[in-house]
């Protein structure tokens, strides 16, 4: 018995040291979730629509048969990064501007698992059953989307693209649906808490960058969340609050336009170029 259990220790080191060894430390993956801002509003411009450069790529979560997309693969980072009718979203230009800065050895990554109008708890392990129950019938056909729990869906993405990258960084652009919800630092903390452990990363190493809810310079409807997710640094020390501070939305006031679109990503690209170390 001794000697079997010493086999499978081996064995499964062994398997450990070889999916490390397949994983290319220059591909910088980065795991994206939220409500329908991270998933891109509909209506991709054409100069949005590439072409992009091959080193920019997205992990297809879900199929999508308009792009001929396959769930499970790789594929260049021309948007919808989401889900097929979904639109520009933040990681479009997040990634290219990183692409666009970073040595041409690096490629870049995207993982992006969004609901629009979820509160934060649909990502929560401990309440997304409770909410998802009394979900509207549009969310709940999203959420089957994602076999029923968009948090463990966004964590088995993450792992089968681990296999071939690096998790550098954690993007959320969420809040519509919790605006003045003072709980919410506390809420998204747990969730990244548990996608650290979850994905086996480091804390120190995998920074959470969050973007700001359309802002009151553009009469924002729920602008006044901004200073709520301005506090997460206090309850996340790792993480970092983009400013949405000129980014042009949609009549909505909810929704940013493509202009705001490219503005906010390009800033959450500058400063995980700072946190990599890299001039931007």
């Amino acid at each position: 018995m001794k000697i079997k259990i010493a086999l499978w220790l081996l064995a499964g080191l062994f398997l450990t040291q070889v999916n490390a060894l397949s994983q290319d430390t220059n591909f910088y993956i980065f795991v994206c979730f939220g409500q329908s801002n991270m998933e891109g509003f509909p209506g991709i411009q054409p100069q949005d629509k590439g072409p992009v450069d091959d080193r920019f790529q997205v992990f297809a979560a879900v199929d999508i048969l308009s792009q001929s997309r396959k769930k499970g693969n790789w594929y260049p980072a021309v948007p919808p990064l989401c889900r097929g009718g979904t639109g520009l979203c933040p990681a479009d230009y997040f990634g290219r501007t990183l692409i666009s800065n970073l040595p041409p050895k690096i490629k870049v990554g995207i993982v992006n698992v969004a609901v629009a109008g979820c509160k934060i708890e649909l990502f929560d392990t401990n309440s997304y059953q409770e909410y998802a129950a009394t979900a509207p019938p549009w969310m709940t056909n999203i959420i089957k989307t994602y076999q029923g729990n968009p948090y463990q869906y966004l964590v088995d993405s993450a792992r089968l693209a681990q296999k071939d990258g690096v998790v550098k960084g954690i993007l959320l652009h969420q809040g519509e649906s919790n605006t003045n919800d003072k709980e919410w630092p506390g809420k998204v903390k747990r969730i990244y808490n548990n996608l650290i452990k979850d994905l086996n990363l480091k804390a120190s190493e995998v920074p959470l960058l969050a973007g700001e809810l359309v802002n009151a310079d553009q009469h924002g409807a729920c602008a006044s969340m901004n200073s709520i997710i301005a506090t997460l640094p206090e309850t996340i020390p790792n993480s970092y609050v983009i400013s949405s501070s000129g980014c042009t939305c949609r009549p909505d006031r909810i929704h940013f336009d493509p202009a705001g679109y490219r503005l906010l990503g390009t800033r959450y690209g500058q400063k995980m170029l700072s946190l990599l170390g890299q001039p931007k």
